[in-house]
């Protein structure tokens, strides 16, 4: 790397991609405009998100959870908003940091603006995530599509969720733009939205739109808020029977296992890969990006 170039990396879980731009000391400016240039699928180098790789001592959103963990996931969206959590986003952090001889396969710990994360680096590849409890607000939400319109359980993983069981998966339609919901107050800051068909005994299947990003192949905290909806519709809450439940969730991109606990909390699993890494022109994302 040359001091007229920064280096990047690519990498999906579950065919939900990103962008990965290692940035220990914090020393690179990232606002929206640069973060939706790099995640240009056209223009750019294309991805559902950016994951800003910082030492958690040296941000000023994570330095006080430098006591508990090295690392801190500046996630963004591609239109350059910030989030609170990314599931399948912190599958491939973890993935980096292994790739980059920053830790080794086991456990570690993730700063994450939705507090940090337990993760387990599998040597088969896999990777767990300890994706905390779900929060499920009172009151009912409604989400719609053209002029069809379904009752949604209201799941917060870190941020917030809005899951539908339909017929087809093709009742989402396009997913090009977000879908509206009601009421308003039930997501102030707007919600991912997913659409959920039955695919056998624990098993479901859904499509996504996440907030900030459209449509995406996969997304992991919508993965564990779908497995939570679902586990409660079917009358098998862990709270009540004692025994973790696992769901397997297909989602366009690949499969995630959920596993969610007695005492709340939830584990994801599933595959992390690092695919390519480069560089590019600093001038490119600090001039062009703001053309």
């Amino acid at each position: 790397m040359t001091q007229n170039s920064l280096s990047f990396l690519k990498g999906h879980g579950t065919e939900n991609d990103f962008v990965i731009i290692p940035d220990p000391d914090n020393a690179i400016e990232l606002p929206a405009s640069a973060v939706a240039k790099l995640c240009d699928r056209r223009a750019g180098i294309g991805g559902d998100g950016v994951l800003h790789v910082v030492r958690s001592a040296a941000h000023p959103d994570a330095a006080h959870l430098a006591g508990e963990a090295e690392w801190f996931m500046d996630y963004r969206n591609s239109d350059g908003s910030i989030a609170e959590m990314c599931g399948n986003g912190v599958r491939v952090f973890a993935r980096y940091l292994q790739h980059a001889g920053h830790v080794e396969p086991g456990d570690l710990a993730v700063a994450t603006r939705g507090g940090v994360k337990h993760v387990h680096l599998d040597k088969s590849g896999d990777v767990t995530v300890a994706m905390g409890r779900a929060i499920l607000p009172e009151g009912e939400v409604t989400v719609s599509v053209g002029e069809r319109s379904w009752p949604a359980r209201n799941v917060n993983m870190g941020n917030p969720h809005a899951v539908a069981f339909v017929d087809s998966l093709d009742d989402a339609g396009t997913l090009y733009t977000a879908p509206p919901f009601s009421p308003a107050s039930a997501y102030p800051t707007g919600v991912n939205v997913e659409f959920v068909v039955d695919r056998g005994p624990r098993h479901v299947a859904m499509r996504v739109h996440e907030r900030g990003s459209g449509e995406t192949r996969s997304c992991g905290t919508g993965a564990c808020a779908v497995a939570v909806a679902a586990i409660r519709r079917d009358g098998v809450d862990p709270a009540a029977t004692g025994e973790p439940v696992g769901y397997t969730v297909d989602l366009p991109g690949g499969t995630l296992l959920i596993t969610e606990h007695p005492d709340g909390r939830i584990d994801m699993t599933g595959p992390a890969v690092i695919v390519a890494a480069g560089e590019f022109e600093a001038a490119w994302l600090t001039e062009t990006a703001f053309a």
